[in-house]
Formats: structure tokens, C-alpha cells, sequence
């Protein structure tokens, strides 16, 4: 390790860190992208470090042209407090050539993680505009496959947890919006930005909540009570000014109910980011939990508080089906399938079969049609009880 001191006071309260805090000795304090919510939070780590320091190792870029930055604050006598409200940069990475073929969903998963963690990274938002654009083009151009990858990923995995929820809320929220409730393209792409930035102020403690056992504590209730307007906030900061995405992100956690007609655009795209949000996080597992089947899950956003039909939540379900591609379900003929498109209906999906009757891998994945009654859906399966690893590229394939 390379440990250099940092001032306190450029840490700005309830942004995530740009790098992580370590004490002199190369403790580990804080993560980068954790949330310091508070003074007194602040205060804390100060206490207990002494002296707060920074790896220029673990990122010598950033770290050295953080650097330099302060170097040249002083050398041109620059006041304090501007020396103290310095952040950490680096250089514009050059532009990135447009994207051919088939997604690489592996990649599509890395490289959202790593966009929300860092989102004081030069060119985040055209990166992540480039993202939703890209995921816009995949769910049009292959609703399914897209549905698919996304809720395998999301139903089976702990690893990248908010590159994933972010992604996957995104393409719901295209979906339903274009398909099913015939918003505008603007409408469309403020939502789908909201969906993706929604966390920004709290991707690192994302993550970490997936893998923590225990309760929350005292602090990361503070930054999750708050991370709705720190996001908005940072967003401001970043160069957002679309009214829409920024009222969808402040207010995706208390939207207003009823009708969406009586909304504005900007609770309009926050009921439904709300939706589509629980949906994917009862999808999901964590250490502290088992995940829920697809159709369970979206049982919890077709209603509402007071248990009355949610408009956002039914435009989902007519958007994906009861049980959406990427699912598990099990048949009449006592097989267990993985949906692959959905279907006529949101009850008739087409099925490939993967396990047979006496619950044995099928050698040659066969396809059910479940309008038939012998192939009918009786149940919907979580992830967790289908012990059989499947091929992503050879599902998509069968798509």
C-alpha cells in the first residue's frame, strides 16, 4: 500500500467516496462509494482513525491527479476552502466505438456495476446514457432474451447485485412504459435513467447488504433513510436538469398513489420505478434471505398499500407475464421448466422442460407449449430448488 493523508474536509456528506479510507496503518475504513450520511459519521471515522489516508496503489490514477490537483491549488495560493472541496478526478478516457452483435450480458452486468460505483468518474452520465440506450435497443429488438438474461442473473446471483437490479428495473420500467402504458420516448428515457441512477448514493452498502447477514446498522440506516435525495442531489451535481429523471429518483421510494393520470410525469416514472423495484429485490436473493418465485414476487407490485389493483404493477404483469422469461415453473406433467418467451396469454408462456418427473436432467432440453392442458403451469419455482446449472448462451440460444 501507498497511503497519502486526506483532509477531512473534502469529503462531501452524503456523496459516496471516490476511494477508500484507510487508517495510517492501512486499516480498511470505508469502502469506495460508501455513503459518509453525517458530521458526526465523519467525526467517528476521524476519531477513530486519527488520521484518514488514501492508497494511490489501489488507484494510482485518480489518487495522483487528486494529487496534483492540490499541488496546484497551492502553488497558485489558492484559499483553503478551495483547496479543502477538491475531488478526486482523473482523465477523459477516450470515447468507446459503438457496439456490434449480439450483448455480451457479462459484460453488460461488469460494466454497470462499475458505472454506479464510480459515478465521479469522468463521462459518467454519457457512459450510462450509452448503457440505456444500449439496453433500450436489446429489449426492443429481443424482448425475451432480454427478460432472460436479466432475471437468471437477478434470480441466481449475489455478486454485482446493483449493476443487475439497476439494469433489470430499467427494462422493466422501457417496457411497460412503451408496451403497455404508451409513454412518450422522452417519458421512456427519463424513467429508464432514474431506474439505472436511482442508488448512485448507495451502491457500495447495496452490495454489501446482499452479502450481510445481520441487520442493517445505525449508519447504513442513515444513508438508506437519505440516499433517495442524496442521489438527486449528486445528480444535480453531475449536470442533470431533466425535471422528470430527478423527481423519479428523489421520490422512487414514496411515490404518490391511485391513478397515473392524475400524477406527474415525475410521479408517474417514480410509481413504476417503485413497482418495478420491488419486484426485482423479492426476485433477488441475499445471505439474510431466500429470493422468491418470479410470480410471487410480482404478486407484490400488482397491489398496492391498500391492496387494491396497482395500474404501474398490472402494466408490468401485462408487459412480462405472470411468470416472465429467465423463471422457473413447474408443470402439469410434473416436470420443472425455465420460461423462455412469453406467450399468447401472461399464464402460457413457452417452457423448455429441464428436469424430467423423478426431477432428473432432461439430456435434450424439449419445449412445452403450456396453453395445452397436459403442459399447464401449476406452480412457479424459485431458483434455489432447481439444482442444475444451465448454459446462459444455449437458453438464449433456444429464445
Amino acid at each position: 500500500m501507498n497511503l497519502i493523508p486526506l483532509r477531512p474536509e473534502s469529503i462531501k456528506l452524503g456523496r459516496p467516496l471516490a476511494f477508500a479510507l484507510h487508517t495510517l496503518d492501512g486499516t480498511l475504513l470505508a469502502r469506495r462509494g460508501f455513503v459518509v450520511a453525517s458530521q458526526s459519521q465523519l467525526d467517528i471515522l476521524v476519531a477513530r482513525a486519527g488520521t484518514l489516508c488514501i492508497d494511490i496503489d489501489e488507484s494510482p490514477e485518480q489518487a495522483r491527479a487528486y494529487m496534483s490537483q492540490l499541488d496546484g491549488l497551492v502553488r497558485d495560493q489558492k484559499t483553503i476552502g478551495e483547496i479543502a472541496t477538491a475531488r478526486m478526478s482523473a482523465p477523459a478516457a477516450p470515447p468507446e466505438a459503438p457496439r456490434a452483435g449480439p450483448p455480451d450480458w457479462h459484460e453488460l452486468q461488469l460494466r454497470s456495476t462499475q458505472l454506479l460505483k464510480n459515478p465521479l468518474a469522468p463521462g459518467f452520465l454519457e457512459k450510462m446514457g450509452r448503457l440505456w440506450r444500449e439496453l433500450t435497443e436489446h429489449s426492443r429488438r429481443q424482448p425475451d432474451a432480454t427478460l432472460f438474461a436479466l432475471i437468471h442473473f437477478a434470480s441466481r446471483e449475489m455478486n454485482m447485485y446493483s449493476g443487475t437490479h439497476a439494469m433489470l428495473v430499467a427494462v422493466i420500467c422501457g417496457m411497460s412504459g412503451r408496451d403497455v402504458l404508451q409513454w412518450d420516448e422522452a417519458a421512456i428515457d427519463s424513467t429508464g435513467m432514474a431506474a439505472l441512477t436511482m442508488n448512485i448514493s448507495m451502491t457500495q452498502l447495496q452490495d454489501d447488504l446482499v452479502q450481510q447477514p445481520d441487520r442493517p446498522t445505525e449508519a447504513q440506516m442513515a444513508a438508506i433513510s437519505m440516499h433517495a435525495s442524496s442521489a438527486g442531489d449528486l445528480l444535480v451535481e453531475l449536470g442533470v436538469t431533466d425535471p422528470v429523471w430527478l423527481e423519479a429518483v428523489r421520490r422512487h421510494h414514496e411515490p404518490p398513489t391511485g391513478r397515473l393520470a392524475d400524477m406527474t410525469p415525475g410521479e408517474r416514472a417514480a410509481r413504476l420505478i417503485e413497482r418495478a423495484d420491488i419486484f426485482t429485490a423479492r426476485l433477488s436473493p441475499r445471505v439474510s434471505r431466500w429470493a422468491m418465485p418470479a410470480a410471487i414476487a410480482m404478486r407484490a407490485s400488482y397491489f398496492d398499500d391498500e391492496h387494491r389493483v396497482d395500474e404501474a404493477g398490472a402494466s408490468m404483469i401485462t408487459a412480462m407475464g405472470v411468470y416472465p422469461p429467465g423463471s422457473f415453473v413447474k408443470l402439469a406433467s410434473n416436470e420443472i421448466g425455465i420460461v423462455l418467451k412469453r406467450g399468447r396469454t401472461g399464464t402460457t408462456p413457452r417452457v423448455a422442460a429441464v428436469l424430467n418427473r423423478q426431477g432428473m436432467p432432461i439430456g435434450e432440453i424439449v419445449v412445452r407449449d403450456t396453453s395445452l392442458a397436459a403442459f399447464k403451469i401449476t406452480a412457479s419455482i424459485p431458483h434455489r430448488e432447481v439444482k442444475l446449472q444451465l448454459s446462459l448462451d444455449r437458453m438464449l440460444g433456444m429464445i
